[in-house]
């Protein structure tokens, strides 16, 4: 059904406002992690996660997918994008024991560099110069970021950019999941992979809870699954490209976070960095958008 332009209008300021709630729970998730890497292995801190999530994002997907929602066409594929959801959370839960939260989230934002060079490199598809261009800008803030070969360098901040590269991957993956599958069945199965194939390495990492931070591991589960299912439901309400640049809100959140935990501030070679990144990645984002149409 064609919506008129002030229904359309209304839906991208709900798709907007439902992706800026979902990126400012995932930041508070994020910050949980890094506390919680204090005590316990990123292996451990990742399996409770998702099982304590798994029966929220169980209900999630029966509330707005219905019973179909519940069922895999392509269980392999699933399996694959759980290995790397691991791998890509294993990654960055390590990133934040050595590194501030905003830094670790600003190197992360290179995702969209990598999915770009990937489906160019890999999958045939066709991706111009000024994107290429963008591509290539948007690694120079890296570099600058990070300052390799300098004294500031520390060889922990390319955790985040391996955790962008496998993000990339999982991203790209979801072009293997069968196409009559929502994307409620997608945050069901990610989760309960995600909890079976770490409970499954949990056991050579695990450290006995202390009763406070119980509550951690609960708030981590939640803030997570709620972070999920809103920045779903942007994607459902808005176009991409309309509510995809407001995930780079997360860098604001994660730079007040760690000010106010852990009195982190972020240098400016950081920030400079940061922002040439963002600006490629959104680049990338409205370029496509103009190819598309």
């Amino acid at each position: 059904m064609q919506l008129t332009s002030s229904a359309a209008r209304q839906h991208s300021l709900t798709g907007i406002a439902m992706m800026c709630a979902g990126v400012a729970c995932l930041s508070v998730n994020d910050a949980i992690a890094k506390i919680l890497t204090a005590g316990y292995s990123p292996v451990q801190i990742l399996f409770l996660r998702n099982l304590i999530a798994l029966p929220f994002a169980f209900l999630v997907a029966l509330r707005m997918g219905g019973a179909g929602a519940l069922r895999s066409h392509r269980p392999a594929a699933h399996l694959l994008r759980g290995v790397l959801w691991i791998g890509a959370t294993v990654l960055f839960f390590t990133s934040l024991m050595h590194l501030p939260l905003a830094e670790a989230t600003a190197l992360v934002f290179v995702a969209p560099l990598f999915i770009t060079a990937i489906s160019a490199l890999f999958l045939g598809e066709v991706v111009g110069w000024r994107r290429w261009l963008a591509v290539i800008v948007g690694f120079i803030g890296v570099l600058i970021a990070i300052r390799p070969g300098g004294a500031a360098f520390q060889p922990v901040s390319l955790l985040p950019i391996a955790t962008a590269f496998v993000y990339a991957l999982l991203m790209l993956s979801a072009r293997w999941v069968d196409s009559r599958e929502s994307v409620w069945t997608l945050l069901l199965y990610l989760t309960g992979t995600g909890a079976l194939l770490s409970g499954l390495l949990v056991p050579f990492f695990w450290t006995a809870i202390r009763p406070e931070d119980v509550w951690l591991f609960v708030a981590i589960a939640v803030f997570g699954t709620a972070g999920m299912t809103m920045m779903t439901q942007a994607f459902r309400l808005a176009p991409a490209t309309v509510v995809a640049p407001f995930d780079y809100t997360a860098l604001l959140w994660a730079t007040a976070l760690g000010w106010l935990v852990w009195n982190e501030i972020p240098d400016s070679a950081t920030l400079i960095g940061a922002a040439v990144i963002i600006a490629s990645g959104v680049f990338i984002i409205l370029r496509k958008r103009q190819i598309n149409g």
